[in-house]
């Protein structure tokens, strides 16, 4: 049997193919990398990166607005979409030599473009070149679930991978789906002008994250004039591009009619499994992608698969944490597996809503023994300086066992996503919330606020009947 031209061949160019393949090659191995595309994946072209400065772009459209609150006369922002749009691809421009083609060839790596399959358990075929390889990875991502609803062929819908190449004005917005993506740029939409209208299913946005921080990001959005429809569905969308109806079907029974220039589907991802041979291969698909372990492999011990085609935790940092443990089992044969305890994320709406661990509903409907303490943002001074404080009602929120250990934890405010690293700490490393309380933080910060919630734990300890026996024991003079 000939012998395998690759140590490794990864199949996708995202964030997991592209960390598979840059650390393969730096450990030494012969690499292929195949992508049917461009390099840089679903973050760098349509959701991290152009999503985030789309809500920078908002973000100053928004402080021009209160400007006089800090005592700074403004005239109200004048909104050019296209404007917009041009420096959200400026961004994209920017940061896309850092995933080029020649980078990747100047590691060595064998880089190939083209739309391919797998022809038998070890050979990878596009176009009329057959790959061979001791390993495979499979990290070709995910794209727009697209919901089977009469009409919606009919008009032109927008998904976040189309959304950030518009040029012309958006007067109005209908946006299907109430998870991060809906909710970001319905805020950013907003805030660049647009009435926006949002429907979901649930009874509530952002439904995997905690109950009470997910209704100060909606009340925060509802302030701002997003029209909410909760616990709705839609029925049919008519109309053409520029004037679209949708008849929603509510809780209660009722009928609704929206109006919008536009529409976008937000409704969630599926895995880019189609056309790669699976079958051929030994590989397993499910429902919801590529079938893996938990050390990554698939049901062929010898193919690999990363990131959103095998993952529900659909996040870029996700699947570079995965592309690692792929690595330490692909090259090393070490038996490292995924950890999903501690992946923190973030929306990152105005305020910014984190999370890492057990939310304090999951922590009850596991039946654990488990405590809650917070501290508010309005009790932060930075906060209170930068004028954030009274606008949002955030805080931190930290979820532990009876030993003071953190099992979870949730920020809501400014700059959570930068926040929470500290607590992602703890809960990957099974520490106590006092070990925080040990760690000297910088006033006037708004980290300020993690270290209050932790001491909010001693202050809860503190009884009455506690400190008559310290007063006792080391004779103090209290009242």
């Amino acid at each position: 049997m000939a012998k395998p031209e690759f140590d490794i061949c990864v199949i996708g160019g995202g964030s997991a193919g592209l960390t598979a393949a840059a650390g393969a090659a730096l450990l030494g191995a012969k690499v292929a990398l195949i992508e049917k595309r461009a390099l840089g994946g679903e973050c760098l072209f349509y959701g991290c990166v152009p999503s985030k400065s789309l809500l920078y772009s908002a973000k100053v459209a928004q402080t021009v607005r209160k400007a006089g609150r800090f005592g700074v006369d403004a005239e109200p922002p004048r909104i050019d979409l296209a404007r917009v749009m041009q420096r959200v691809q400026s961004v994209i421009k920017a940061i896309e030599p850092h995933d080029s083609p020649e980078r990747f060839r100047g590691l060595g790596i064998d880089v190939v473009f083209g739309h391919g399959q797998f022809v038998s358990r070890a050979a990878f075929k596009i176009g009329a070149r057959t790959i061979t390889a001791k390993k495979f990875v499979i990290a070709t991502g995910s794209q727009p679930a697209i919901a089977k609803i009469p009409g919606l062929d009919g008009v032109p819908y927008l998904t976040n991978e189309t959304v950030f190449g518009l040029s012309e004005a958006v007067p109005s917005l209908i946006i299907l789906g109430g998870g991060p993506i809906g909710i970001e740029i319905a805020q950013a939409f907003k805030r660049l002008g647009s009435e926006v209208h949002v429907v979901e299913r649930e009874s509530r946005i952002l439904a995997n994250d905690d109950a009470e921080a997910a209704q100060i990001v909606h009340n925060r959005l509802a302030a701002e004039g997003v029209q909410f429809h909760l616990d709705a569905s839609l029925e049919r969308v008519d109309g053409s591009a520029g004037a679209i109806s949708a008849q929603l079907q509510l809780g209660g029974g009722a009928k609704k009619v929206i109006a919008g220039s536009h529409i976008l589907v937000a409704v969630g991802r599926k895995a880019n499994v189609e056309g790669l041979g699976c079958e051929a291969a030994g590989v397993e698909v499910n429902k919801g992608g590529v079938k893996t372990d938990a050390r990554l492999r698939t049901t062929n011990r010898n193919i690999y698969a990363c990131g959103d085609v095998s993952s529900h935790l659909r996040f870029t940092h996700m699947a570079e944490y995965q592309a690692g443990i792929v690595l330490r089992n692909a090259l090393f044969h070490l038996p490292a597996k995924v950890d999903a305890r501690a992946v923190p994320w973030c929306t990152f709406t105005d305020p910014e809503l984190a999370h890492v661990g057990l939310t304090e509903q999951q922590a009850k409907n596991q039946k654990l023994a488990y405590e809650v303490h917070r501290a508010a943002f309005a009790d932060n001074d930075r906060a209170q300086a930068e004028g954030v404080a009274d606008e949002i009602a955030g805080f931190a929120k930290l979820v532990t066992d009876d030993k003071g250990r953190l099992l979870g934890a949730t920020v809501v405010g400014p700059h959570a996503g930068e926040l929470i690293h500290e607590l992602v700490v703890l809960v990957a490393k099974h520490r106590k919330v006092a070990d925080i309380e040990n760690v000297i933080h910088i006033y006037p910060t708004l980290a300020q606020i993690v270290l209050r919630a932790a001491q909010a734990r001693r202050k809860a300890y503190l009884t009455p009947q506690s400190k008559k026996w310290i007063t006792f024991l080391f004779r103090l003079r209290g009242r």
